[in-house]
């Protein structure tokens, strides 16, 4: 080939495509499974402490190790195959074996995770199953085996992949906190199908676990919405009413508006991740290609009775909340423009009074105007007559009529000086 340069991560993301093998699984055989969440931010858990989990179980059988920043291992650990994997929010192990017990779905065969390595899991077990695969019988007789087995009230029975094998399960947790599956495959059922069977069953059990979280948060959060839409409701009646001042239910409105957005951003991720798992689970139902086992309802259908109606309220919730959200958002908006319409007035009402105090000043300023040039025509007068005294006796008039003669021309000049002064300062 001509020489080229690769994208460094070209071949990472092709080799990501046939990273998750599904495992190959024989009728009869054994199969548990466990899955592992931390109780609170799980996305942001040290993944490390994930992979020590791991390697210690498998030092405890002396299996090979992953390799370092692997999100899923496969091993042999004594009778058993593992198959581990590394979610965003949660880890799984898929523990495997030849055969079945005696006593169907029996407890000891979770006992290939030792207690005490259980106690020190870097999380909660958000579900565990017990798998039972087993080879498909006649109608009647299986029937009976599947009410022996599960719950009958919720039993789900499909037939899958074109009929090439039967699963069942009631999605309960059974007196030793397992959930139960049963795969049936027929006998012509190669391996390889029955491992993605069973993958897909593990898969749509923890995708729904995972999802049902959602409807946790949905549900604790109902009383509070319920409880701020009220109060919202009645802040928009005192804001239409105007029997509060603007000011204080804005402070309000801001509160709430406060509270409703901390409380979707709080519960982003989950109802997030809740659609995400929710489009998982019916994805995996589909894929499983079911028909109807003699009359049984199926998977799809357990879901829609069952399942969806927690993602409709998780959905609803989180539409209520963010409608809400908008709610509070536009009554500040429009609760603002008020307070703003308000203001305006009360500078317009300012600027008038403002001025009024500036015609008054106007009108004093006259006024002194005047009083000024009453004064200083007054002194000038005197200046005058003192300075034309001496003419008194060449005009042969007497000092007072003199005065008389220069206070009319003085105080003209006086005015038209003050007014000159003026008409310069303007």
């Amino acid at each position: 080939m001509p020489p080229i340069q690769d994208h460094p991560l070209r071949y990472s993301l092709t080799n990501e495509l046939h990273a998750r093998p599904f495992p190959a699984m024989t009728c009869p055989s054994t199969v548990v499974y466990l899955a592992v969440k931390q109780p609170k931010e799980a996305e942001h858990r040290d993944r490390m402490q994930d992979l020590k989990h791991l390697t210690d179980l498998l030092d405890r059988h002396g299996a090979p190790h992953p390799k370092p920043g692997a999100t899923h291992h496969a091993a042999q650990i004594g009778r058993h195959m593992i198959k581990w994997e590394q979610h965003t929010e949660f880890v799984s192990y898929t523990v495997y074996r030849d055969g079945v017990s005696a006593r169907a779905f029996d407890q000891a065969d979770f006992d290939v995770f030792p207690a005490d390595w259980l106690a020190e899991a870097p999380g909660q077990r958000i579900t565990s199953a017990l798998i039972r695969v087993v080879p498909r019988t006649e109608a009647a007789e299986m029937k009976e085996t599947l009410h022996d087995w599960f719950v009958p009230e919720s039993l789900a029975v499909s037939q899958v992949l074109d009929d090439s094998a039967v699963v069942a399960g009631d999605f309960r947790i059974d007196p030793a906190g397992h959930m139960r599956f049963a795969v049936l495959p027929n006998a012509e059922t190669g391996s390889q199908r029955i491992g993605r069977i069973v993958q897909r069953l593990c898969e749509i059990e923890t995708y729904r676990a995972m999802a049902m979280l959602g409807f946790s948060r949905a549900r604790g959060l109902t009383p509070s919405i319920s409880a701020l839409d009220t109060h919202l409701s009645e802040m928009m009646a005192e804001m239409t009413g105007g029997s509060t001042p603007a000011e204080q239910t804005l402070s309000q409105l801001l509160t709430v508006s406060a509270e409703l957005e901390a409380m979707a951003a709080r519960s982003a991720f989950r109802f997030s991740a809740t659609g995400a798992y929710d489009a998982l689970v019916n994805q995996r139902v589909s894929l499983l290609r079911e028909d109807r086992h003699e009359g049984f309802q199926t998977l799809a259908e357990f879901m829609l009775r069952r399942f969806e109606p927690a993602m409709r309220t998780v959905k609803s919730t989180e539409k209520r909340l963010e409608t809400l959200a908008n709610r509070a958002r536009r009554a500040g908006e429009l609760l603002r423009t008020r307070v703003d319409v308000e203001r305006s007035a009360q500078n317009q009402a300012l600027l008038a009074s403002m001025d009024r105090r500036a015609d008054m000043a106007l009108r004093l300023q006259h006024t002194v105007e005047g009083l000024s040039v009453v004064a200083i025509s007054y002194y000038a007068v005197s200046l005058a007559a003192y300075a034309l005294y001496p003419l008194t006796s060449a005009l042969d008039i007497s000092k007072g009529s003199l005065t008389a003669l220069i206070t009319l021309p003085v105080v003209g000049l006086v005015w038209l000086g003050v007014r000159r002064i003026r008409k310069k300062l303007h």
